[in-house]
């Protein structure tokens, strides 16, 4: 089955390939995608990956897993309702491109670099939680199954670009079908809900909101809500679409979708605990539960779905990373690069960011989550304000973005080495994609207050969303500072001190860009808003 599986995604990859004749096309899908083809490409890159991480985590920590779900739940309507109608008609393609538009050459090659280089440890991290799984089954090693879904994704991926990403996630979607269908006739054969009554009585923490911990909860959170701005792979398929309006309809039904994937997500993984405790993974345990109630073949179609979910999250990934190193950062390096060489350049990033993936996990092996981390620390930590600056806050300078991407980076960076790498301890209890996201406001920040000096003014404005945002983030932001004077132990010791530091400079941040304006800008507005003298002079 996964051999016939593997050729259908072969074959719907290079059916694709007539229809990308043309860089938009590959890119973007000429933008001519319908809202059912935005809702399975966001279902397959956000659903997918979160049923993986509720099933493995559900199977040990009950419902709390299910945070995990609502957190990017939140963060797929936040795009839809927010940044879908903007950015596409500002014709989005990229993060690395929109910063590459406004701050320059270097800060696009800086952007997409760090791009490019991060969402193979995305996607490595995904395949490595499936391979595992494969791995107790099979005997073969986490090595060969990383190797087969990267040479697998960069097969399909090659032909047809956006449109094969398409194709191959709607693949996906009946599979995930198939694999809903067989979960739920299991569960319902064994334990069905007696069972998980008596989970409650047994293990009353499966029932526990928070026995996840409240760091890793928050953590979530705070990761989706800042992605918000920084969800390329999102943008780019949900900005492939005819029209806005479009593209936001497939955004929500995605996520309407999302909620069958949390709510059994979380079923399974517990159903799990009851029929085959003690096993440690959940992606283990699972198929082992299944194996006691149905026949193989139907374990398999099972089995065959969760592969999907990590493929649906691998696809997008390395397709928009390879979009950021073939598309941004060559046209950075040549302004003259045509969109037929891109293309080109964009395909060889591919068999790039492909090699990546392998060497990732030949490199942590049996540390998933490490990756993420990396993941998070490094793009989020680089390209977090550069992109802020896009949106809101005109005064922001070249020099400023290049500073903020360079600090945000490294600091991040230098904060996980000082921690040791570990995917869960961090130095001084603090997670480096904070450290590394304070530098990155305060470089912003900082360079360019000091080089626009004399150019801008210190204002408070008399109306309007600006005053609104700025005193709002005045008052958050001595709440958030007596918060953390008060309670700076407790915050400590759950891990989530660095957190609400970082919110205190984004309420700095946010103060900044609603009471600094362009001093001409004052000024002219002053002069048209006077009465002028008639004829007459009166």
């Amino acid at each position: 089955m996964a051999v016939i599986y593997t050729v259908a995604l072969i074959v719907a990859g290079n059916v694709a390939r007539s229809r990308a004749a043309r860089g938009e096309d590959f890119w973007v899908g000429g933008r001519k995608f319908k809202p059912w083809m935005v809702a399975v490409c966001i279902t397959g890159l956000f659903s997918g990956s979160s049923y993986i991480a509720i099933l493995e985590l559900a199977y040990t920590t009950g419902i709390s897993a299910g945070w995990y779900g609502v957190a990017e739940l939140i963060h797929v309507i936040i795009i839809a309702l927010f940044f879908v109608i903007p950015f596409r008609k500002r014709l989005v393609v990229t993060v690395s491109g929109l910063i590459g538009e406004r701050y320059g050459r270097t800060a696009k090659a800086i952007a997409g670099a760090v791009t490019a280089f991060t969402f193979p440890m995305y996607a490595t991290a995904n395949a490595l939680a499936f391979a595992a799984a494969m791995s107790a089954f099979t005997g073969m090693s986490l090595s060969t199954w990383v190797i087969f879904s990267a040479l697998l994704l960069l097969i399909y991926l090659q032909a047809g670009g956006m449109w094969s990403v398409v194709f191959t996630q709607t693949a996906n979607t009946v599979a995930f079908t198939l694999m809903f269908i067989i979960g739920l006739v299991a569960f319902f054969l064994k334990p069905g809900f007696a069972g998980l009554a008596q989970l409650a009585v047994t293990k009353p923490a499966m029932y526990g909101l928070t026995t996840v911990g409240l760091q890793t909860i928050l953590a979530w959170f705070g990761t989706f809500l800042v992605n918000v701005f920084l969800a390329q792979a999102a943008f780019q398929m949900a900005l492939s679409c005819r029209t806005p309006e479009e593209g936001q309809k497939g955004l929500l039904w995605a996520a309407g979708f999302n909620i069958v994937f949390i709510v059994l997500g979380v079923l399974f993984g517990m159903a799990a605990a009851v029929v085959a405790p003690g096993v440690g993974r959940g992606l283990v345990a699972v198929p082992r539960y299944l194996a006691q109630v149905l026949p193989a073949p139907l374990v398999g179609i099972f089995f065959m779905g969760i592969w999907a979910c990590a493929l649906g999250w691998g696809a997008p990934c390395q397709f928009s990373g390879a979009t950021s190193l073939g598309r941004d950062v060559v046209s950075s390096l040549n302004p003259e690069v045509t969109d037929k060489q891109m293309v080109a350049y964009t395909k060889w990033s591919l068999v790039i960011l492909t090699g990546l993936m392998i060497i990732f996990g030949f490199l942590r092996t049996e540390q998933a989550a490490w990756w993420n981390v990396l993941a998070w620390t490094a793009r989020n930590g680089a390209t977090f304000a550069p992109v802020i600056g896009v949106l809101f806050w005109p005064l922001a300078t070249r020099k400023a973005a290049v500073s903020a991407l360079v600090a945000g980076f490294v600091s991040g960076i230098t904060w996980y080495h000082l921690g040791g790498w570990h995917p869960a301890k961090f130095y001084l209890n603090i997670h480096p994609v904070w450290i590394g996201m304070i530098f990155n406001v305060s470089a912003l920040t900082l360079v360019t207050l000091i080089e626009r000096t004399g150019s801008y003014r210190w204002a408070i404005p008399g109306k309007g969303a600006a005053r609104s945002v700025g005193f709002g983030a005045m008052v958050a932001g001595l709440a958030l500072i007596i918060l953390a004077v008060n309670q700076f132990t407790w915050l400590y010791a759950k891990g989530v001190f660095g957190m609400v530091l970082f919110l205190i400079f984004i309420a700095a941040f946010c103060m900044v860009i609603a009471f600094t304006g362009e001093e001409r800008a004052e000024s002219l507005a002053v002069a048209e808003a006077r009465p002028q003298a008639g004829p007459a002079g009166k």
